[in-house]
């Protein structure tokens, strides 16, 4: 049996279901096919990948392979930053259409954002008004990030797509992405597999009263909150336990306790100096051109 998994609309129009299957460090050696056609297999139907994570053509296999309808998927890509600039993104565009082998994205991100990002952005936007893209999104801004870029765009991003967990909840840029209904989609839903935050005690209570387990109240969480998940796992048992979400309601006082849980910090902080440098010599998306 399949989960029937509810979707928000996009300030663009577009729906987009809240839980998808992120396939980020997952290997192209079949892996990636493989996990993507067990997350199918169970009713995700929303995949997230990305030129740097060098398995787009493995999704596009999954999703062409599946038998189900094309409109029935929700694909998510990213352009890399070695890609920047009005003429090198729409190649970028036109590869990962390639590599997926599909007509058109659903959604299609300024991965890293440094460098002529308003220049990616118009080559973007032509490719949205052409059908190749549906919708546009941004990745890893920060306020003072979006505060550089998004002012130089013709249209507001849909979708920012940050690190987010309880211990990490992005208050400022929420405030900010609110203002002009932006969604957030979660990166590292489950903080990256911190021991800590599937032990934490706010959390286990809460798991022990609806007989779930961390990971479930996790993710049960940051939907309640409006963020779009989509935790990854090798593991089918694993891809199927995270789903299990839509049959539990945490109550208003469970959720404040899960806010409270904010320490405003997270593993990465795209304000650092020497970012963009140090992503740039260890993901060349052209090394095998």
């Amino acid at each position: 049996m399949t989960t029937k998994i509810p979707t928000v609309t996009l300030n663009d129009g577009v729906k987009i279901p809240v839980y998808g299957f992120g396939t980020f460090r997952i290997p192209a050696d079949g892996s990636t096919y493989k996990a993507v056609r067990e997350a199918l297999d169970l009713g995700i139907r929303h995949i997230d990948t990305a030129v740097a994570y060098f398995n787009e053509a493995e999704v596009g296999k999954a999703v062409r392979e599946s038998g189900i309808p094309r409109e029935e998927f929700f694909v998510t890509s990213k352009l890399w930053l070695q890609d920047y600039g009005y003429e090198a993104a729409k190649k970028g565009i036109e590869t990962s259409l390639r590599k997926l082998g599909l007509d058109y994205m659903d959604l299609y991100l300024i991965h890293q954002p440094y460098g002529d990002v308003p220049g990616a952005w118009r080559a973007m936007e032509e490719a949205k008004a052409e059908g190749k893209i549906r919708s546009l999104g941004v990745s890893n801004m920060t306020p003072k990030i979006w505060n550089q870029f998004v002012p130089q765009f013709k249209t507001m991003p849909f979708v920012n797509q940050v690190e987010f967990n309880p211990y990490y909840q992005q208050q400022e840029i929420r405030k900010i992405m609110a203002e002009h209904d932006v969604k957030l989609e979660a990166w590292g839903p489950l903080g990256q597999g911190n021991a800590n935050l599937l032990k934490d005690p706010v959390i286990t209570k809460i798991a022990d009263a609806h007989g779930k387990n961390a990971g479930q109240v996790i993710l049960r969480f940051e939907v309640q909150e409006g963020i779009i998940v989509f935790p990854k796992s090798t593991k089918p048992e694993r891809i199927k336990s995270n789903m299990d979400i839509f049959d539990f309601e945490l109550t208003e006082s469970e959720m404040n306790e899960m806010r409270g849980l904010d320490t405003g910090k997270g593993v990465h902080n795209p304000d650092n100096e020497g970012v963009a440098e140090f992503l740039l010599a260890n993901y060349d998306v052209h090394a095998n051109d």
